[in-house]
């Protein structure tokens, strides 16, 4: 009798949506080969917004973009994928090959002696939109909280708030990867006021897509570094400040609602 093959997959989600998977890596093959994200969202079998959310959900999770738009724009110009996107398809694909390895050796030999499989197997489903691969720069300690700064990509960074022992659990120190993860909901939207100064969790940027509902709508912030920010926001507040494609606005949240994760 032939032994059914076990197919190993390790997901990253936010809210339903897939960040990472054998979809979003054929987006950006079809992306390098075409250098339009309209004829590599026809070939991956995705809606144009569908594969905008793809590449965006990609870009914040890497140091840097996977994925950028040549001259002109989404609509004049093309797109490309930059030597961290190739590295992450790559990437990918040795990892694939080496699950498909040990899901046959588990096929024919059973679980027995493959405690490796338990590790290969897990998968991670977040409830947010608004997830970035950071480092930590520094921990401050009080008596009952810790104020963590991470550093997303060049000098853009998050402060985030957590407990003494919400440090010690997730070993938090300068040089540690992470996870930050911020809800939607959680981040408000101002217009950009140059008087105003800077502060924490404060980030200018350029509204990327407004897409809008009966009673709330959800704006994408492009903040720079190949970065976004989701926002979602009553409808009537968005009409009030005139949010649209290209406007400039500030997006800022509590180091409160800012929850850590590690591997």
């Amino acid at each position: 009798m032939t032994a059914n093959k076990i197919d190993a997959l390790l997901a990253l989600r936010s809210e339903g949506r897939l960040l990472v998977g054998r979809d979003r890596i054929k987006l950006l093959e079809a992306v390098a080969e075409h250098g339009s994200i309209t004829k590599a969202a026809k070939i991956a079998g995705f809606s144009y917004k569908t594969a905008w959310d793809a590449v965006d959900a990609i870009n914040n999770l890497l140091p840097s973009p996977a994925f950028v738009t040549k001259a002109g724009g989404r609509s004049g110009g093309g797109a490309m994928v930059t030597e961290e996107g190739r590295r992450l398809i790559e990437t990918f694909h040795r990892l694939e090959e080496r699950m498909s390895r040990i899901s046959s050796l588990i096929a024919q030999e059973g679980l027995a002696g493959h405690d490796e499989f338990a590790l290969w197997s897990l998968g991670i489903k977040i409830s947010t939109r608004n997830v970035f691969q950071t480092e930590v720069v520094s921990v401050r300690r009080w008596p009952v909280d810790v104020e963590v700064t991470l550093k997303i990509s060049g000098e853009i960074v998050i402060h985030a708030i957590v407990t003494n022992e919400a440090t010690e659990e997730l070993e938090l120190v300068p040089g540690r990867r992470a996870l930050a993860l911020v809800k939607s909901s959680f981040v408000s939207l101002e217009p950009f006021d140059p008087e105003k100064p800077a502060g924490r969790n404060r980030f200018k940027g350029v509204v990327r897509r407004r897409i809008d509902a009966e009673r709330n709508c959800e704006v994408l912030l492009d903040i720079g570094g190949g970065k976004t920010m989701t926002a979602v926001i009553a409808r009537q507040t968005a009409e009030d400040m005139q949010l649209s494609e290209g406007v400039e606005a500030v997006a800022s949240f509590s180091p409160a609602n800012v929850i850590l994760a590690v591997d």
